[in-house]
C-alpha cells in the first residue's frame, strides 16, 4: 500500500529536454562501466547492474535539468550525476544497511585527496567512487576559476562528510528536528553542489565579489531546499520503508507535528512551495539591487542571469525526471502520474493550475493585517535544564548603564525612542548579569552597553525608517556605522546621533586589545546584524511575512547572537584552533542555542510586536501563516521547536562534543576551552530566559504606556507590495532582544 498520494506541486517553469539525450545515455553507460560501477560488486555486495542503471536514467535527469548544454558538456554533467548517485547507493549498501561508522569514516577520509583546489591528484584510486571522482575532477576544474574550484570542492566535501550525520542518526535511531534537518540536508543532499555545476553547464560563473552575499546565498539555499524536499516526497517509500532511512522530510514532519503521513507530505510540499516563492522573490527584488550596489559589469550580470535561469531549469527538469525515472518504482508517485497527461510538454500545461493552486499560500504572506489584538495567550511551560546564576555587580552596572546612555545622548534624540524610564524598564544589565555571571564590573558594564545599544537599534530602525519606508536612510546610517568601526587607525567621521556615538564608544572599548584579524571578524558580525535590519525593513515595506526557513536563518542575524558568541570565542582563541569553530559540531551547538533564544524571545514579545508594533517578524506569526493554523496551535509548534532545539543542544554537548575532541585529537587545554564555551552558552540561554521573565519590556502596563504607535500611512491604506497585485488579480542575546 502506497504511504501517501503525491500533492500538487508548484511548477512555474516548463521543463525542456536537451536534444543530446541519446548521446549522453550512451556515453554515461560506457563511462560507468569503465569506472567499474556496473556489475562489479563492492566488498561482495552488489551496487548496480545494467538494469538498475538503465531504469534510473541519469542521462534523462541531466537532459531535463540542463536543456541548453552542448553534447560534450552534457556528457560531463551526466557523469557527475552518475557518480553522485553511485556514491549514495554504494554508501547505503556498504555502511548504512548494517551501520559501520568506522568503515564509513575511513572511506570518506580518502576522498578529499581526489579534489585538490590546487595542483594535481597524487592519490591512487582504489574503488569506483575514487576512480570516478578523480576522473571527473580532472575533466572539470581546468575551465573554472580558483574561486569556483574552492566553492565546488567545499560543497563536494560537505556532501561526502555529512553522510556520517545520516549514518549516526540511523545508528542511534535518532530523528532530527525540522530546523536541523533542513540545515543538514542541504549539505548531505548535494544540491549546493548541483548549483555549482549549473555555473559550469551554463558557462558563466557568479562573480566572486557577490558569491557570498545574502541574495546569492538565498538563491542557492532555496534552490537546494526545494530540490531536496521534492526528492523526499518521491523517495519516501524507497528510503524510509526499504532502506530504513531517517533523513527524509516527510518522516521528520510526520513525527514532529504528530500528523498522518499524508498531512506530513502536504506540509513538506507547502514548504517546498514556500522555498520556490522565496527564490522568485529574491531573484526579482534583491538580486537586481545587489548587482547595482556592487557595480557588476554587463558580463557579470549576464553570468548571474544565466545562473538564475539554470537553477530554474534544474527545478522544472528535476521534477520531470522524478515523475519519469524508474529510480522510485511503484512508489507514491504512481497515482499522480497516472492521473494526468504524461507526454512531453505537459509540464507547461501544468503551470497554470500550479499557479492557481498555490496562490492562497503566496497571498497569505503579503496580506497580513497589522496591529490586530491578539487576545489571551496561554502560557506554556518552557523547557530549560540549566539554572541561572547572576553577576553580583548588577545594581552597580544598572546605574552605570543609565549614565552611559545619557552620555551618548539617548534621552536627547528626536524622535525620542527611549526615555530613562523605558531604559530602566528594559533593564538590559539584568540580562547581561545572567549571560555572564562571572563578569567584573567593567565587563558587565561593557556587555550591558552592547545589549542596550543593540536593543535600542532594534527599536530605532522600525520607528525611524520603517514607518516611512525610508530604506535609503537606513542604508545611509548603516554606511556611517560601518565607517565608525575602523579595523586600523581612526574613523574618518564624527558621530552625530545616539546610534553613532554609542557604537563609536563601544567599538573603541571592545576592540582595543584585539588583533587585526579579530577586529575584522568582529566587525563582520556587526555588519551582518546591520544588514539584517535592512531585510526586516524591506519586508515591512512589502507587508511580507517571511518564509519560515528564511525567517529562522535571518533571525539569528537580527538577534545579534553572533556578536556575543564571537566575543566569547575570542577569549578562547589561543587555546582552540580556528578551524574547530567551523566544524558542524560547534556550528550545530551555536545554532541550536541561538534558535532556542530567538524563539523564546518571539514567544514573550508576541503581543508587543503583533498588537502594538504591527510587526511581521515573529516565529508565532510565521508558523501561523505557513501552517494556516490558529494562534494557539502556532504557539504550540513554536514551543515544540524550542524544546527540540534545546534537546539538540544537550545532545551536541553530551555526545558530539566529546566525539569532536577525539576526531581532532585535541589537547587538554582545547578541550577545557570548548567545554567552558558550552557552559557559557548554557549561561547565555538561562540568562536570556531569566531576563524575559523578570523585565518589564513585555508587560501589558509597559506596552500600554510606552509602545503604541500610529500605523504608518501605507498601513492605513491597507496591505501593499507584491502580494496586493496578486490579490487584485485573484479578485478580478544578545544585542537585539525584540
Amino acid at each position: 500500500m502506497q504511504p501517501f498520494r503525491l500533492p500538487d506541486f508548484y511548477l512555474s517553469y516548463p521543463a525542456r529536454l536537451n536534444p543530446n539525450l541519446g548521446r549522453a545515455r550512451e556515453h554515461s553507460k560506457a563511462w560507468a562501466y569503465g569506472m567499474d560501477m556496473i556489475d562489479v560488486p563492492q566488498e561482495g555486495k552488489p551496487i548496480w547492474d545494467e538494469a538498475d542503471f538503465d531504469r534510473h536514467d541519469y542521462a534523462l535527469l541531466c537532459a531535463y535539468t540542463h536543456p541548453d548544454a552542448d553534447g560534450t558538456e552534457l556528457d560531463l554533467i551526466t557523469d557527475w550525476y552518475v557518480w553522485v548517485f553511485y556514491f549514495d547507493d554504494h554508501f547505503v549498501e556498504l555502511y548504512k544497511r548494517n551501520p559501520d561508522l568506522a568503515g564509513a569514516r575511513e572511506h570518506l577520509e580518502r576522498l578529499p585527496a581526489f579534489i585538490p583546489v590546487e595542483g594535481p591528484i597524487t592519490a591512487e584510486p582504489t574503488n569506483p567512487v575514487e576512480r570516478g571522482l578523480a576522473d571527473l575532477w580532472a575533466r572539470t576544474v581546468p575551465a573554472m576559476s580558483p574561486d569556483w574550484r574552492r566553492r565546488f570542492a567545499e560543497n563536494t566535501k560537505h556532501l561526502l562528510d555529512e553522510s556520517l550525520w545520516e549514518l549516526a542518526n540511523i545508528s542511534e535511531a535518532r530523528l532530527s528536528n525540522p530546523i536541523e534537518y533542513v540545515e543538514m540536508r542541504r549539505k548531505v543532499g548535494g544540491a549546493p553542489w548541483s548549483a555549482n555545476l549549473v555555473e559550469h553547464a551554463v558557462g558563466a560563473e557568479v562573480p566572486a565579489e557577490i558569491a557570498a552575499t545574502r541574495p546569492m546565498e538565498v538563491l542557492r539555499d532555496t534552490f537546494s531546499d526545494a530540490v531536496h524536499l521534492r526528492n523526499d516526497l518521491f523517495s519516501y517509500e524507497r528510503e524510509v520503508q526499504d532502506e530504513g532511512e531517517l533523513s527524509n522530510g516527510v518522516l521528520v514532519f510526520e513525527k514532529f507535528l504528530g500528523c498522518t503521513t499524508q498531512e506530513a507530505a502536504d506540509a513538506v510540499n507547502d514548504l517546498l512551495t514556500s522555498r520556490l516563492h522565496q527564490f522568485e522573490h529574491t531573484a526579482v527584488t534583491e538580486v537586481p539591487r545587489l548587482l547595482d550596489e556592487h557595480g557588476i559589469d554587463p558580463a557579470g550580470r549576464l553570468a548571474v542571469l544565466g545562473y538564475v535561469k539554470g537553477l530554474q531549469d534544474w527545478q522544472s527538469g528535476g521534477h520531470e525526471w522524478h515523475v519519469r525515472s524508474g529510480r522510485y518504482p511503484d512508489g507514491s508517485a504512481t497515482p499522480t502520474v497516472l492521473a494526468g497527461p504524461t507526454g512531453l510538454g505537459t509540464s507547461a500545461a501544468r503551470i497554470v493550475s500550479s499557479l492557481i493552486s498555490t496562490a492562497p499560500q503566496r497571498l497569505r504572506s503579503f496580506t497580513h493585517v497589522p496591529f490586530q489584538p491578539v487576545g489571551e495567550i496561554r502560557r506554556r511551560e518552557i523547557y530549560l535544564p540549566y539554572a541561572v546564576s547572576m553577576c553580583p555587580h548588577l545594581d552597580v552596572s544598572r546605574e552605570h548603564t543609565v549614565e552611559w546612555a545619557r552620555a551618548v545622548g539617548m534621552f536627547d534624540e528626536v524622535p525620542l525612542i527611549w526615555n530613562e524610564q523605558m531604559l530602566r524598564a528594559n533593564d538590559l544589565p539584568h540580562c547581561s548579569a545572567g549571560l555572564d555571571p562571572d563578569a567584573t564590573v567593567e565587563e558587565l558594564d561593557l556587555s550591558s552597553a552592547w545589549l542596550t545599544w543593540g536593543t535600542y537599534g532594534d527599536d530605532y530602525y522600525p520607528r525611524v525608517f520603517g514607518r516611512t519606508g525610508d530604506i535609503a536612510g537606513a542604508k545611509a546610517l548603516n554606511a556611517r556605522l560601518e565607517e565608525l568601526m575602523p579595523v586600523e587607525g581612526t574613523s574618518p567621521i564624527i558621530p552625530v546621533n545616539m546610534m553613532e556615538r554609542g557604537l563609536a564608544d563601544l567599538w573603541e572599548r571592545t576592540t582595543g586589545p584585539m588583533s587585526l584579524d579579530a577586529r575584522r571578524t568582529f566587525r563582520k558580525t556587526l555588519e551582518v546584524m546591520l544588514d539584517s535590519w535592512l531585510w526586516e525593513l524591506d519586508n515591512h515595506r512589502q507587508n511580507r511575512i517571511p518564509d519560515p526557513i528564511d525567517y529562522i536563518e535571518m533571525r539569528r542575524r537580527t538577534f545579534g547572537s553572533d556578536l556575543t558568541m564571537s566575543l566569547s570565542r575570542f577569549s578562547h582563541k589561543q587555546a582552540v584552533p580556528s578551524e574547530i569553530y567551523r566544524t558542524r559540531t560547534i556550528r550545530s551547538m551555536e545554532n541550536a542555542a541561538t534558535d532556542y533564544a530567538t524563539l523564546l524571545n518571539d514567544v514573550f514579545s508576541y503581543r508587543k510586536e503583533i498588537e502594538y508594533e504591527g510587526e511581521v517578524h515573529n516565529a508565532v506569526l510565521v508558523v501561523q501563516n505557513f501552517l494556516d493554523c490558529d494562534q494557539d496551535r502556532a504557539f504550540d509548534v513554536v514551543h515544540e521547536l524550542m524544546t527540540a532545539r534545546m534537546q539538540q543542544f544537550q545532545r551536541t554537548v553530551e555526545v558530539e562534543l566529546p566525539a569532536l575532541f577525539d576526531e581532532y585529537d585535541l589537547d587538554a587545554e582545547s578541550r577545557a576551552a570548548l567545554e567552558r564555551y558550552a557552559s557559557e552558552l548554557q549561561d547565555w540561554m538561562a540568562g536570556i530566559l531569566n531576563w524575559h521573565q523578570e523585565c518589564r519590556r513585555y508587560s501589558d502596563s509597559e506596552l500600554r504606556h510606552n509602545v503604541p504607535l500610529a500605523p504608518a500611512p501605507s498601513v492605513l491604506r491597507g496591505p501593499n507590495g507584491l502580494g496586493t497585485a496578486l490579490a487584485r488579480l485573484a479578485s478580478s542575546w544578545d544585542p537585539v532582544l525584540g
